[in-house]
């Protein structure tokens, strides 16, 4: 296997573990805040399951960023192609801002998914803002994906 080819990889990987590992973590930390709210009132599992759920996106965009170069280079379902180190390299650096963002934006989006569930538990009427507090904090992850397919589509292969 070429270097290049091992390098466009390892960025799919990182997009992949870096996201999928703030989402786990903030899934958990949502999961565990809820779960404590739902405990005492079983009926509110609804509202607190929309905050548990918001943190699993950026492992979705780490995933979208990863298809997208496997694809791009030929692991799926096409020819693969032969990189340079450099284009390798321009691969792996593509997947970095959705790897970090996803990381650091899942992992935060569950500290304020959670903290929304003592919205939830206190307030359930303000569920939506419990939501919206969480939802900006996505905004980051969104924005490291979209510059990592904008890298992503940018680079050529022959």
């Amino acid at each position: 296997m070429d270097l290049g080819i091992g390098l466009a990889i390892l960025g799919s990987a990182l997009a992949v573990i870096f996201a999928g590992t703030g989402s786990v973590i903030g899934v958990s930390l949502a999961g565990q805040a809820g779960a404590g709210v739902v405990s005492e009132e079983p009926e509110k599992f609804g509202k607190v399951l929309v905050l548990e759920a918001l943190p699993a996106t950026q492992g979705i965009y780490g995933f979208l960023a990863a298809f997208l170069i496997l694809q791009k280079i030929g692991i799926l379902g096409g020819e693969v192609a032969s990189l340079s180190v450099a284009t390798g390299l321009a691969f792996l650096f593509a997947s970095l801002p959705i790897a970090f963002t996803g990381l650091t934006s899942g992992w935060m989006q569950g500290k304020v998914s959670a903290a929304g569930a003592g919205i939830v538990a206190k307030q359930p009427k303000a569920s939506g803002k419990a939501i919206i507090l969480s939802a900006m904090v996505e905004t980051y992850a969104v924005l490291g994906l979209l510059i990592s397919l904008l890298f992503i589509f940018g680079i050529p292969v022959a």
